[in-house]
């Protein structure tokens, strides 16, 4: 990639690249951790809105308390040190920061910042999917009209993902799937912030004395997050949700390629070029062997005996036919790669993974029947959780994104499991990203005859 020796290049000629952070949660910190280690890449401010947790964040992670003691911005850039703030826009005021991380994890938030960083000509390298996946595609777009970068953020899932699936279109396979890993049980869907600590066995004394958010760790069990990952993926690649959703079939390494086939040839996919989930527990919670839990995968098809042949000669592991093989990458370590998407943009102006198109959507579902004048609480509550489908199938039913179900009252009765819709809800706040929604719907509507 030599994304090293240009840094090493730009940083001999007296021209670090200069980073801001926002957000200084889990990933921020495992961004901060790497970013000190990195000589010539610059972490100019870091906002947040609590600045005593960020400082701890810095501490945690090893800066010396003077390394960010900077009063400014401007202050940093002259001295070299860090400038931590709970004001984002004294981070986007400053004309040397080249790139921003946004890392808030919040939709609402994260899309504002994102438009806010574009306006102020800076690359954006988009940690919070929660908001790509609900309204990137117009953000890369306004990025990419002022010449700017708009990226996912290496080091998770969904540029891995991409990534993977690049490789196998530049070396001429048919991609057959694609996704990731992941712990779930279909008991898993309806967990609520007061099961969760249930599903992971921990008890009350175990959680109180960690800095644990149950609504986050929520909406990794009950599947949401994963909606959110694969149907951004989706966004990014060309690839499409499955019509009903992710189906979470088990499978480990060795079963990469038979699974994540096409039904007509004995897998589970309805066919090919899907996203989808490898699950690592069976149905009935037993341990799948060799799982990929942590991974990433896709799976391709050899185009003609040759090529079938060489899958077998160089130790591929394919499905029974031999046709069809898989590839993966066994591990990922979010934060602590982040810096390979914010050298790429600035130092070869290329984004690692970006929502190119409308094609899956994440969409808020009911865990429960509901009355109206209830709440919607969001990802990871007790009220909802997300489906990746066709964005063809969001748009069919008005369906509301999970980005904007959090504290949202309900106008109608809803059944469980049912998709909620925009009219099944009364949107009386942040009606600016609500607008953008609804903007790029219409822009990125899938033209008809497209499949999505």
């Amino acid at each position: 990639m030599n994304l090293a020796s240009l840094l090493a290049a730009r940083t001999a000629a007296g021209k670090p690249v200069r980073v801001g952070l926002i957000g200084a949660g889990k990933f921020g910190s495992m961004v901060l951790a790497q970013a000190q280690r990195i000589p010539g890449y610059h972490m100019v401010a870091v906002a947040d809105l609590n600045v005593g947790k960020a400082r701890e964040s810095l501490e945690r992670v090893g800066w010396p308390k003077e390394r960010f003691a900077a009063t400014s911005a401007a202050d940093a850039v002259k001295n070299g040190t860090t400038f931590v703030t709970d004001d984002v826009a004294r981070l986007l005021a400053c004309g040397e920061i080249e790139c921003v991380i946004e890392a808030t994890g919040h939709p609402i938030a994260g899309t504002r910042h994102a438009l806010a960083a574009i306006e102020a000509n800076k690359h954006v390298v988009m940690v919070n999917v929660e908001a790509d996946v609900m309204v990137g595609p117009i953000l890369a777009q306004k990025a990419a009209a002022k010449g700017l970068v708009y990226s996912m953020a290496y080091g998770d899932q969904p540029a891995l993902i991409c990534e993977l699936v690049d490789w196998a279109r530049a070396t001429g396979f048919e991609v057959t799937a694609a996704g990731k890993g992941m712990n779930f049980e279909p008991r898993y869907r309806y967990s609520t912030p007061d099961t969760v600590w249930g599903f992971f066995g921990w008890s009350e004394e175990y959680v109180a004395k960690g800095d644990f958010n149950p609504k986050m760790y929520n909406s990794f069990t009950d599947g949401t997050k994963a909606a959110i990952e694969m149907a951004a993926v989706a966004n990014g690649t060309g690839l499409d949700c499955p019509d009903n959703g992710l189906a979470f079939p088990p499978a480990g390494l060795h079963d990469l390629a038979k699974v994540f086939r096409p039904a007509a040839d004995g897998g589970r996919m309805d066919r090919s070029g899907l996203v989808d989930i490898a699950a690592s527990q069976e149905p009935d919670g037993r341990e799948v062997f060799n799982n990929i839990r942590y991974g990433v995968f896709v799976t391709f098809k050899a185009h003609n005996e040759y090529s079938k042949a060489c899958f077998n000669q160089y130790g591929l592991l394919t499905d029974p036919s031999g046709w069809y093989a898989s590839m993966w990458r066994p591990f990922h370590i979010i934060g602590l790669e982040t810096s390979i998407s914010v050298l790429s943009a600035v130092l070869r102006g290329e984004a690692t993974g970006c929502s190119k198109e409308f094609r899956g959507d994440a969409v808020a579902t009911a865990k429960k029947d509901m009355q109206p004048g209830e709440m919607l609480d969001g990802e990871g509550g007790f009220a909802v959780w997300a489906n990746a489908i066709p964005a063809t199938r969001s748009l069919a039913h008005r369906a509301l994104p999970i980005g904007l179900a959090h504290n949202v009252r309900l106008k109608r009765a809803i059944k469980k499991d049912q998709i909620v819709s925009f009219d099944d809800v009364e949107l009386v706040d942040d009606l600016d990203v609500v607008a953008l929604r609804r903007d790029m719907e219409s822009r990125f509507a899938p033209k008809p005859g497209v499949a999505a």
